[in-house]
């Protein structure tokens, strides 16, 4: 088996979810009888139908998982994965406006608290975004290519 990632970070909008929630939707959102969920208009938002099961395999192979987006709507991406039972996934969030960067730095560091600069003076924090085992995807989830990097070649 390939070894696996000591964390995995997914951005929200256009990964999990077809849209930016700070533009494409109408916060607040909501759960209706039905279990859909609709934005306040009553536009019915959805995610990618791969999101469940890739964070269920990750979650099944003992990976974290953060979430990190530079939205400004974060009462309603926050919201989004409450409605949608995917805060359950999320070790820890990075959700506000600013720099990806930060956001990695921030997720890794909670999730990774035996790493720190005085343990080990050698690695930096921008060293995060850099070697081969970080990726930097900007299309949705891909669970053929998650089994591909997780299964053991024949």
């Amino acid at each position: 088996m390939t070894r696996l990632p000591k964390l995995v970070v997914f951005d929200l909008d256009y990964t999990l979810w077809p849209f930016w929630v700070d533009t494409h939707v109408d916060p607040p959102f909501h759960k209706g009888s039905d279990g859909a969920v609709r934005d306040r208009r009553g536009q019915t938002v959805r995610l990618y139908p791969e999101v469940r099961d890739v964070l269920e395999r990750l979650q099944g192979l003992e990976v974290p998982v953060a979430a990190a987006s530079r939205t400004g709507e974060i009462e309603g991406a926050n919201q989004l994965l409450e409605l949608f039972d995917l805060d359950r996934y999320f070790v820890h969030r990075e959700i506000y406006p600013g720099s990806k960067v930060t956001h990695f730095e921030r997720s890794y560091l909670h999730s990774c608290p035996e790493w720190n600069e005085s343990s080990n003076p050698k690695s930096g924090t921008g060293d995060i975004c850099k070697g081969p085992s970080w990726a930097l995807r900007s299309s949705p989830v891909d669970e053929p290519h998650l089994k591909h990097k997780t299964e053991k070649k024949s």
